[in-house]
């Protein structure tokens, strides 16, 4: 993807998310997070019905009737976007790949977020910490954060191609993944714990290609708020029967050759591809995380209202 091209793209999500958070997320996101704590503002006379234990003895002392201490949330957040940037993140089989979906869902919470004056930060990771823009307000801030999302790796060859028609029997094995091609969700954990000083709520999008960081995702969501968001593609739980193909995985450069004219093979993997999206959908909810799954092939708006919607719900009982 040219710089041009990038470009043209940010445009494109700014009007077509801009006007969704206008229209659809107005209240919604505003509803659903809120401050990290209260504030002083005032002292005023005390009114009966007044909780007693608002008093302020001081002013009242002085003034020689009743006064009161009031308080207001302290509205100001903290949204941190931790991007998932590596290899798989580019594969798409619809109109849009994950990277770009990403972007996408990106630029809506980032919109929703400046909208209410609050911060939003970036860290972009793979096998490592590729990225970090610390928090910070304003629509120039939210187009670099976009920017960045879809220039990482744009370079890089299209993984586009992991269904790829056979044209040689067997394969080449290919050399081990390397730190862009991975993925290392409990390193991003561990940066967000050492840099964020303050309560943050964190989305974690990824496609979760990964193991073993579900303790570092539970220790994270004790002190912040961390939300799992799955991003997928229609072609990671489908397979279309189109005889014998390779199916490489980006992330670890291994390669394997299948029928998918074989109805046993594509019911294998829409099972278990089914049963993972299950498993990670308990995990998170076992451990009290939010969960967010987003399809390439569908609206990125609706998923994220859904979500609003349910944890207002949640929150209110």
């Amino acid at each position: 993807m040219l710089a041009r091209d990038i470009i043209q793209r940010v445009r494109q999500i700014q009007i077509r998310t801009g006007r969704q958070v206008a229209d659809v997320l107005a209240g919604e996101y505003v509803s659903v997070f809120k401050g990290t704590g209260v504030e002083f503002d005032e002292v005023r006379p005390y009114i009966p019905g007044d909780d007693v234990r608002t008093i302020d003895w001081n002013v009242t002392a002085r003034m020689g009737a009743p006064f009161v201490k009031r308080y207001i949330e302290e509205r100001q957040l903290t949204v941190m976007l931790a991007i998932d940037i590596s290899a798989s993140q580019n594969f798409g089989s619809a109109q849009r790949s994950k990277r770009e979906a990403t972007a996408e869902l990106a630029a809506l919470l980032a919109f929703s977020a400046i909208q209410n004056d609050d911060k939003v930060g970036l860290t972009l990771f793979h096998g490592a910490i590729e990225q970090y823009i610390p928090p910070r307000r304003g629509q120039k801030h939210v187009l670099r954060v976009i920017r960045e999302i879809l220039a990482h790796g744009a370079g890089q060859s299209n993984t586009n191609a992991r269904f790829r028609p056979v044209r040689r029997f067997g394969f080449k094995q290919r050399r081990p993944r390397a730190a862009d091609q991975a993925t290392d969700i409990r390193g991003a954990l561990e940066f967000l714990m050492r840099s964020a000083k303050r309560k943050t709520v964190c989305f974690v999008v990824s496609d979760f290609f990964d193991a073993g960081y579900e303790p570092a995702m539970r220790t994270a969501n004790r002190r912040h708020d961390v939300i799992a968001v799955h991003v997928t593609d229609p072609r990671e739980y489908q397979v279309p029967n189109i005889g014998l193909v390779t199916l490489m995985d980006p992330e670890t450069g291994h390669s394997t050759l299948v029928d998918t004219g074989s109805s046993r093979f594509r019911k294998s993997f829409e099972h278990r591809a089914f049963n993972r999206i299950q498993d990670l959908e308990s995990t998170f909810r076992s451990s009290r995380i939010d969960f967010i799954r987003i399809n390439t092939g569908e609206s990125i708006v609706d998923p994220i209202i859904r979500f609003f919607r349910q944890r207002e719900r949640r929150m209110r009982r």
